[in-house]
């Protein structure tokens, strides 16, 4: 099918206006002249304020408030951005007395300036009894110490949490008889993998700007992905009315996740409803490395029991997700882990089990992270799939495309879905023919002695939370006959306000430049979910295109008032309204004028979508991989992608969402690391120790797409935020096992093990 704005290569709404470094963020868009607020943090993994005396820091000139654990409200609040129902447990103080993680928040420091606010942080006086910390998720489970001891922790939603055990979560979930599927297999593979707690590292750190308004409410502008669930966090931790907080959201500098969790909002929001002034929030890279809320750290068993031919008849995996000291996203991430990994074997899978717990520990909390739990459990399936596939002596590609889900399968492991649309086999086809797979896979050692390899992953997603997401779009008809198109969905750099009003175009057949968007702004934008879970494109604008097609229904009733003839002699032509019979055009402007009088039918209308299942898009990567084997540094010199997203809405930009997906893997593979003291500090506090990929680290990228289409999102759409990060770790795993005979259980796959495992190899 053939559209004007659909699968084309417009040019991001906002892109001059950003290139330019016209006014956009949120420093860019509030006043300089408002308090400076910063946090004083803990330099404990686990302890007890005893004493702590802040009344030489109040004294500093510029001061404005101090406040600790004495001043805050005492209703425990979850600052994780999730709709209802609410799945991670309220255990989280605005300021505690006790202290869980190294960077917790000890104090909450207000001025005039930030040379005062600094002075004033060093002054404050705390006595700490110094606690026993929990450093180790495997010991965590009903360890003597508890994170979280006190009686008022609260579980929303029954997920298997106990706060007296240190478990956030924990479930069981099997179908089939997994024991006698595998004992009756010819070869059963176990093996654990385990990833590390990666940063977002978005360009923008956390911030935000509070003032009271002109009725006496809070008036939030944040870098936020969720300007809805953040009035409602806000409102519970500061125990206020939510119609007393207002929250608004300008243009974000990457989130990556990150962004769906309140890290900062609540300090400034404390100080401005308390002290009535102005106030800003400012992370250092510093916090926003050891304070945010990176990807959760997992340890995942996979057993695998297969056939001499291939066939894979049973996956077993069980999870240890480590929460970190709150419990944000734990018991939600989780779940990915199994749900997207398991189901991408669904042909001739006969059982499978997934099992999965979540606990607390002493050391910074995790998140939400593009990927949301299933990047990890698709490194760990893949994985060890490559290897079952090594073991049989059957190449990757082939024992992949012998049980791979196909279109039309039901999915026990994905909560029964049907694919209802899955190219995942033409991904694998493509992707093959593109990379050169028969050739690039055979090992091969260069004149200057460098080994090249390959290796493959597939992958699935969501397309938003089945059951759950709900979208909201308005579009209204304005007098000169252009659109405004109003959304709660906050655009991160993804350009969703480009993509939303291009689907807004096609339906009401006019350029995109007709198409004004506005969002996110809790007080005027319909309500929606939030940017987060892959839902923006299929969620939100499905609800855009009903909008659209609602309107114009609308506007044929307008005409059909005006010219007393019947809405189904009409045809809308994008410019107006045509009356088939007489052959007469009223323009859109002549509608939008008729609407402003004597007239009681809409030219502003408001869709809300939700769906009861989430189709997935797939990805098929491969990656070629150069090793110097004096070093054993790892370089990814070629990496294939071809994505099945449905019909691609914007292809420059799902291309570029794709290319910056895998560029975040490859560092996820190869680079990214966090290392934890015996006192629970993070080592890698700053980009100079955390090492993230540029692009000149990277060799070729190419991206192509198997476009399938998807009859329940809007002109086939899927999503594609989350997939594009999830093939490069294992797929670079099973390259560097193809070159030096050995797989990576623990990522990244440093220097250092790939010498060892070459030195063995001789």
């Amino acid at each position: 099918m053939s559209y004007r704005h659909i699968d084309q290569k417009p040019m991001k709404k906002d892109a001059m206006q950003l290139l330019l470094g016209k006014p956009a963020y949120t420093e860019d868009v509030t006043p300089a002249d408002c308090l400076v607020v910063k946090v004083l943090r803990s330099p404990y993994a686990h302890a007890l304020i005893k004493n702590i005396d802040t009344t030489i820091a109040c004294k500093v000139p510029g001061i404005e408030a101090v406040y600790t654990y004495k001043d805050v409200p005492q209703n425990r609040f979850t600052m994780a951005g999730q709709t209802y129902p609410e799945f991670s447990p309220y255990d989280k103080l605005i300021l505690d007395q006790r202290l869980r993680f190294v960077g917790d928040a000890v104090a909450i420091v207000a001025g005039e300036n930030e040379k005062a606010v600094d002075k004033a942080l060093k002054l404050i006086k705390t006595d700490y009894e110094v606690l026993e910390p929990v450093l180790d998720m495997h010991t965590a489970m009903d360890h003597p110490v508890l994170v979280h001891p006190e009686d008022n922790w609260d579980a929303k939603v029954e997920c298997g949490a106990d706060n007296k055990r240190n478990l956030v979560a924990s479930s069981r979930w099997s179908e089939g008889d997994v024991e006698d599927v595998l004992n009756n297999c010819d070869k059963v593979i176990r093996r654990t993998y385990h990833t590390q707690p990666c940063q977002q590292a978005a360009m923008e750190t956390f911030r935000t700007y509070c003032e009271i308004d002109y009725y006496g409410r809070l008036h939030v502008i944040s870098s936020t992905q969720i300007v809805f669930h953040a009035r409602r966090i806000i409102a519970n931790a500061l125990n206020i009315p939510k119609s007393m907080v207002r929250v608004e959201k300008p243009r974000i500098g990457g989130g990556f996740g990150s962004k769906q969790t309140l890290v900062a909002e609540i300090y400034p929001a404390f100080v401005t409803w308390l002290t009535k002034k102005p106030s800003r929030i400012v992370y250092s890279r510093k916090e926003v490395q050891t304070c945010g809320t990176p990807r959760h750290e997992m340890e995942m068993t996979v057993t695998i029991g297969a056939m001499n031919d291939g066939t894979i008849r049973c996956i077993d995996l069980y999870t240890l997700s480590n929460t970190g000291a709150y419990s944000e996203h734990g018991p939600t991430t989780v779940g990915l882990s199994g749900t997207k990994s398991i189901p991408l074997y669904t042909a001739n899978l006969e059982a499978f089990r997934f099992d999965y717990d979540v606990v607390y520990t002493n050391v910074q909390s995790s998140g939400a992270y593009r990927g949301y739990g299933a990047t990890q459990g698709i490194y760990a399936v893949e994985s060890a799939v490559s290897e079952m596939a090594s073991v049989l002596g059957i190449d990757p590609v082939t024992i992949r495309e012998k049980n791979m889900v196909r279109e039309g399968m039901e999915m026990p492991a994905y909560y029964h879905e049907i694919a209802t649309s899955c190219n995942l086999d033409k991904c694998m086809e493509k992707a093959k023919n593109l990379f050169d797979w028969e050739n690039k896979s055979k090992v091969r050692v260069l004149p200057n002695g460098h080994i090249r390899s390959a290796g493959v992953a597939m992958a699935m997603q969501g397309s938003g939370i089945s059951g759950c997401d709900v979208g909201s779009a308005t579009v209204k008809l304005e007098e000169t006959g252009f659109y405004t198109l109003t959304i709660g969905a906050a655009d991160m750099g993804t350009g969703c306000d480009t993509t939303l009003a291009q689907i807004a175009a096609e339906t009401l057949e006019c350029d995109l430049d007709m198409i004004n968007v506005f969002g996110a702004d809790t007080d005027i934008s319909p309500y929606d979910s939030g940017s987060y879970a892959s839902s923006t494109t299929y969620v939100t604008g499905k609800a855009v295109q009903m909008a659209a097609e609602d309107l114009i229904e609308n506007m044929k009733q307008i005409v059909s008032q005006m010219k007393k003839v019947p809405a189904d002699d009409m045809d809308f032509i994008g410019t107006g309204i045509k009356i088939l019979s007489t052959g007469e055009t009223v323009s859109l402007e002549d509608i939008a004028t008729k609407s402003m009088f004597f007239n009681n039918i809409p030219v502003q209308i408001t869709r809300t979508n939700t769906q009861p299942f989430s189709p997935p898009p797939f990805m098929v990567g491969m990656a070629e991989t150069d090793i110097d084997p004096l070093t054993g540094k790892v370089e990814v010199v070629d990496y294939v992608a071809v994505v099945d997203c449905g019909t691609p809405i914007n292809h420059n930009l799902a291309t570029v969402q794709t290319e910056g997906g895998i560029v975040q893997g490859i560092g996820m593979a190869l680079t990214e690391t966090v290392t934890y003291t015996d006192k629970g500090q993070i080592m890698e506090n700053s980009f100079m120790q955390y090492k993230i990929p540029a692009r000149t680290d990277i060799g070729s990228l190419r991206i192509d797409f198997a476009g399938s289409y998807e009859p329940t999102g809007p002109y086939g759409a899927k999503s594609i935020g989350e997939i594009v990060i999830n093939t490069p770790s294992p797929a670079i795993n099973a390259a560097v096992a193809s070159a030096i005979g050995k797989f990576h259980y623990t990522l990244p796959i440093r220097p250092e093990s790939v010498l060892d495992a070459l030195e063995e190899k001789k």
